[in-house]
């Protein structure tokens, strides 16, 4: 049972916080390593897969380069231009895809994994916006993604509780959030001066590629992310410099603030980036679900921390879980709660 949070005034120091960020950024699995995506292959055009979705529009129900006319103002059809999508893996729910994306805003080229609800290719939606959840993975996600891989599989149960009418069916975005494995030197989720600008390509150039290449909610009603461990740092960040985007906001055992050593002679973009600034602000009309593992009070205590500095309009509700580890495994367990949570405070699909 999800429980709102009492605010707990428990302040660690500084270094306390920053020695925990440091040793989540390096957790996230339950084998103690980080998941290869072995279905890391070079996209293909659009429809040349088996299963892929058609890039033409043609084909009801697919997504495509459709005018952005059809529909009513509660849904955005697909503006284009389409995207190369190869199928990247089978889930039980369907397939999942890959694409490379290139952003025209800040210029960085990524990997992104997109799954698609079964409803979504259901001729009798064809004209349905869906609502759009963002997932990024613990560790560096260096070309892998614990979402894609069925370490964490999502999918399955969201469409598990789509038939038990418990959650929304969601498209899925999965990107990468790093282009070296130097846990050191990540990016961060931001735009760190000198460095690949991870930040606007996540907030601002994936949700255009997703509104290019599918049929959503229109606005930002439908727009949920989530992360775990260092998702849940950026899952976090994001929701709060981009309430414009992003309506709902679910870290799972996330830290708080910024570690990556590129921000050194950064001082004021780091604390432009950094959550513990930014929840204090009173600036972000968002709401999360935060979560902690039980098993893990230095965890506990830093999260509630973090919490305790909320300002509104963001709203929390803190979850601690019974007995829970900093293990995809124990991730692995919130699926279900985190995605009930997400319909309850997102829009479902518009016609």
């Amino acid at each position: 049972m999800l429980r709102q949070s009492s605010r707990s005034r428990a302040v660690l120091s500084g270094a306390a916080v920053l020695a925990l960020a440091a040793t989540l950024a390096a957790c996230g699995s339950s084998g103690g390593g980080k998941s290869s995506d072995k279905a890391d292959a070079t996209p293909a055009a659009a429809g040349s897969t088996s299963g892929t979705p058609t890039a033409t529009g043609t084909a009801s129900g697919t997504p495509g380069a459709a005018s952005p006319t059809a529909g009513s103002g509660k849904v955005l059809m697909p503006t284009g231009p389409a995207a190369n999508l190869a199928k990247a893996r089978d889930t039980a729910a369907g397939p999942i895809f890959l694409a490379t994306v290139t952003g025209a805003k800040s210029g960085v080229s990524g990997k992104v994994w997109v799954w698609l609800p079964p409803e979504y290719n259901d001729p009798k939606f064809a004209k349905t916006g869906f609502p759009v959840l963002t997932l990024f993975a613990g560790g560096q996600s260096n070309g892998y993604n614990t979402w894609t891989d069925n370490q964490l599989p999502i999918q399955e149960e969201n469409e598990r509780l789509v038939k038990e009418g418990k959650s929304h069916p969601f498209i899925m975005i999965m990107p990468v959030q790093n282009f070296n494995g130097d846990e050191k030197n990540a990016l961060d989720c931001s735009d760190i001066p000198g460095q690949p600008k991870m930040g606007t390509w996540m907030a601002e150039d994936i949700p255009d590629f997703v509104r290019a290449n599918f049929r959503t909610v229109a606005g930002r009603d439908g727009w949920g992310v989530m992360g775990a461990s260092t998702g849940g740092f950026c899952s976090a960040k994001l929701a709060l410099q981009h309430p414009e985007v992003y309506k709902a906001a679910v870290p799972i055992d996330g830290y708080f603030i910024p570690d990556s050593l590129l921000w050194k002679g950064h001082d004021a973009e780091r604390a432009a980036n950094n959550p513990d600034v930014l929840v204090a602000q009173g600036k972000a009309d968002v709401k999360m679900l935060v979560t902690a593992g039980g098993a893990n009070p230095y965890e506990t205590k830093v999260v509630k921390s973090w919490v305790a500095k909320a300002v509104p309009p963001v709203g929390i509700t803190y979850y601690e879980q019974p007995g829970g580890k900093h293990l995809t495994s124990d991730f692995k367990k919130m699926i279900p709660d985190t995605l009930e949570w997400l319909t309850k405070n997102l829009a479902g699909p518009a016609d």
